[in-house]
């Protein structure tokens, strides 16, 4: 299921995440995607030094998803990817391409040219960076995800190096796309997209569907 929760604290969200793998590890809920955006605050993976974001005038956070420093904030979509991965799917390299291709088919939905830049992780427009991903994994469930620029404020990447990168790298769509669609569109299209990835269907759901506080029969 997907479900748009809005804007969400970093701390409150990443306490979801934890919550929703656990249900997912028991089977008690099916793959969910959660669509959501951060007030400003830089998040610090395993591949990354807390040092890397000395400076930053955020909340800085270190957490359990591969990758470096990078921000989350106003005018972006965060999509958080709750999936339990069976058999072949368990690959986390697999994983990162999965994410990957779901945004990737969602801009090329907005009419750009999006692709890959490796060894990075994240989706490129030419040389720009738009969406960073990093993903964690705990018994077998995925959780983090990815963060697309939409219609952010870029300044906020010029406190530190995102990704281990120059801040000069980091765009966003409403820079680069004409006639930028709303956001709940392009939600809508992301959560197409990853769907068709993953091989799952697409169903939204209201957040009060995650139904945390009752237990399953």
């Amino acid at each position: 299921m997907t479900v748009r929760l809005g804007r969400v604290g970093y701390a409150a969200a990443r306490a979801l995440q934890l919550e929703l793998v656990e249900r997912r590890a028991a089977d008690r809920i099916g793959d969910t995607l959660l669509l959501l955006e951060h007030d400003d605050v830089v998040t610090v993976g395993r591949g990354a030094d807390v040092g890397a974001a000395t400076g930053v005038p955020y909340p800085v956070v270190e957490v359990e998803r591969g990758g470096e420093a990078t921000w989350h904030g106003p005018g972006q979509i965060v999509g958080y990817v709750i999936v339990k991965l069976e058999g072949k799917e368990r690959d986390l390299h697999r994983v990162l391409r999965a994410v990957e291709e779901g945004v990737i088919e969602t801009l090329r939905e907005l009419g750009v040219s999006p692709s890959r830049n490796p060894p990075h992780t994240g989706v490129w427009i030419g040389p720009k960076k738009v969406c960073s991903v990093g993903i964690a994994v705990r018994r077998w469930v995925t959780y983090h995800g990815f963060a697309l620029n939409v219609r952010a404020d870029l300044a906020a990447y010029r406190t530190f190096k995102p990704c281990g990168l120059d801040a000069a790298v980091m765009d966003s769509l409403h820079r680069i796309v004409q006639q930028l669609p709303a956001n709940s569109v392009i939600e809508t299209m992301l959560a197409t997209h990853l769907a068709a990835v993953f091989s799952r269907d697409v169903e939204f759901r209201a957040a009060n569907d995650l139904d945390l506080d009752r237990e399953s029969p």
